[in-house]
This record gives C-alpha cells, sequence and structure tokens, in this order.
C-alpha cells in the first residue's frame, strides 16, 4: 500500500495536498479505496461550498457501501474533479493522482494538524 510523503492524512481517510498556489488538493486514500472496493459513483460539493474541517461533503459508493468523504480542513471548495465524477474506478487504479476536490484554506496552518505518512500509516496499522 501506498502513503506519499508529500502528503497529509486525515484519520478519516482523506489526503491533501498543499498547492504552490496555497490551494489543497483533496482525494481518499489508498487505504480507503482498498476498503471501499471498486468505485461505481462519487458525488462531490458544490463549489463556493463553506465546509468546516470534519464536515461531511462528498460520498463515494462502491459496490460493497457508501462512504462520506469529509474535509479534512475549513474552507471553500474551489474546484471538482468532474473526471472522477465521470469515473469512479479512476480512484482505484491511482488515488493520490485522482483527486476529488480543491479547497482554499480558511488557515492553511490547519494542515499541521493532520497525520503526516509515518503518522496515518500508525493509524491504519
Amino acid at each position: 500500500m501506498s502513503i506519499p510523503a508529500e502528503l497529509r492524512f486525515a484519520t478519516s481517510h482523506e489526503w491533501c495536498k498543499l498547492e504552490d498556489n496555497g490551494v489543497v488538493t483533496v482525494g481518499i486514500s489508498d487505504h480507503a479505496q482498498e476498503l471501499l472496493g471498486d468505485l461505481v459513483y462519487i458525488e462531490l460539493p458544490d463549489t463556493g461550498r463553506v465546509v468546516a474541517a470534519g464536515e461531511a461533503c462528498a460520498v463515494v459508493e462502491s459496490v460493497k457501501a457508501a462512504s462520506d468523504v469529509y474535509a479534512p480542513i475549513a474552507g471553500e471548495v474551489l474546484e471538482i474533479n468532474p473526471a472522477a465524477v465521470d469515473e469512479p474506478e479512476a480512484v482505484n487504479r491511482d488515488p493520490y493522482h485522482t483527486w476529488l476536490f480543491r479547497i482554499k484554506p480558511a488557515n492553511v496552518a490547519d494542515l499541521s494538524g493532520l497525520l503526516d505518512a509515518d503518522g496515518y500509516a500508525a493509524e491504519i496499522g
């Protein structure tokens, strides 16, 4: 299982990447997609939506279960990935390149409260 060192992780299995422009890209971890199985449907938040850290804001459904996706940090949803909606199985193939949405963080320092790769590896055992 892959856990990229440059990402931060929520205990609810979302990953975050701080982009050069200050925007945070969000997706679900390899571990999460593995637990869910083959994804068949993804519902993403509306752009412009303001989310709180830990707020359910998206849904991923697999042949086995549906699961909420939580905002790992507070902020405004700036962009969604329509390719993930059109082809949910892309998340199964490459979860760290198939992002779900991008957030303009309310406070970029909130990222420091998330797990690093080692912390996430310990969390998932």
